[in-house]
């Protein structure tokens, strides 16, 4: 079943009543959503009440709450503590995961993202040659760091030779940090059902980071939120690229979209269930190829 992303920006009592979520906001009709429909909920207005039973019961149904911020980007995730009955044995086996393994799924994984990169330069109707050229060049572990190589040649080639990364930029970058906000979020809620956890990363080692293993998986998919933010900036002309929160929705809604994930078609927040079950297949020693989604 397809999970629904619901989105909150305005100010509003959440709660839940017979398995039902329900948001009351003045002079406007009572809405209730089935929380076993509801897949993500983000909560994006500083006026919104809400009540522990609801996360309680979000977290029974394995429902990711995200609150943004100020700037309408994730603040927090809440995500559920037992999302598998074999969590144990899985990570014990991910803390034990080998460093040559470590080093062989980051290789893996930067080659799809630079060949997602080039595709999504293909698609613009860019040159995606120089880009795609440093696919076979990464190594176990990137030890040339190949995939800063690629970002150099790519987002110049996508959003114009001003243009630089750089995430406390508004506009296109926002968008961006947006876009890779949510996606990194439903990637948590992904690995917490596969019994993973979440902070004991592949390459992403940070103690500060409660979302290691997140930050790994969530890298091949950056180029779909590329292409919907080169799209909606594209059409936005000579306006402000800004997050609107018609621009939210666009995003939110490529979790709903279908992607192409090993022989199936699914859509992006389910595909990423089969994604994450490679990662946990290779972490206990079940080797075989990644399954990462592709739009």
């Amino acid at each position: 079943m397809i999970k629904r992303i619901v989105e909150i920006s305005s100010a509003a009592y959440i709660h839940t009543r017979l398995g039902q979520l329900i948001v009351e906001r003045n002079d406007q009709d009572v809405v209730q959503v089935p929380l076993e429909d509801l897949g993500t909920l983000i909560l994006d207005n500083p006026a919104i009440r809400l009540t522990q039973a609801m996360l309680t019961a979000c977290a029974e149904q394995d429902v990711v709450v995200v609150i943004s911020d100020s700037k309408h980007l994730p603040a927090s995730v809440f995500l559920p503590s037992d999302g598998n009955t074999l969590q144990g044995k899985f990570v014990a086996a991910q803390a034990a995961l080998t460093l040559p393994t470590q080093k062989r799924l980051w290789q893996d994984i930067i080659r799809r993202k630079i060949a997602g990169q080039a595709d999504v330069l293909a698609n613009a109707g860019v040159s995606d040659v120089a880009v795609r050229s440093m696919v076979p060049r990464v190594r176990s572990g990137d030890p040339d760091n190949i995939e800063a190589q690629a970002a150099r040649a790519y987002w110049p080639l996508l959003f114009g030779p001003g243009f630089r990364r750089n995430v406390g930029q508004p506009g296109i970058n926002a968008l961006l940090n947006y876009g890779y906000a949510v996606i990194r979020a439903a990637c948590a809620r992904a690995i917490c059902g596969a019994g993973l956890h979440p902070s004991l990363g592949i390459h992403h080692h940070n103690q500060y980071d409660p979302f290691c293993l997140a930050d790994d998986l969530v890298e091949p998919l950056r180029p779909i939120i590329d292409a919907e933010v080169h799209d909606i900036a594209g059409k936005a002309g000579e306006a402000v690229v800004d997050i609107t929160r018609g621009n939210r929705e666009r995003l939110l809604t490529l979790l709903t979209r279908p992607v192409t994930v090993g022989e199936q078609s699914l859509p992006l927040l389910s595909s990423l269930h089969v994604y994450v079950a490679s990662i946990r297949a290779e972490i206990v020693g079940e080797r075989g190829a990644l399954v990462i989604p592709a739009p």
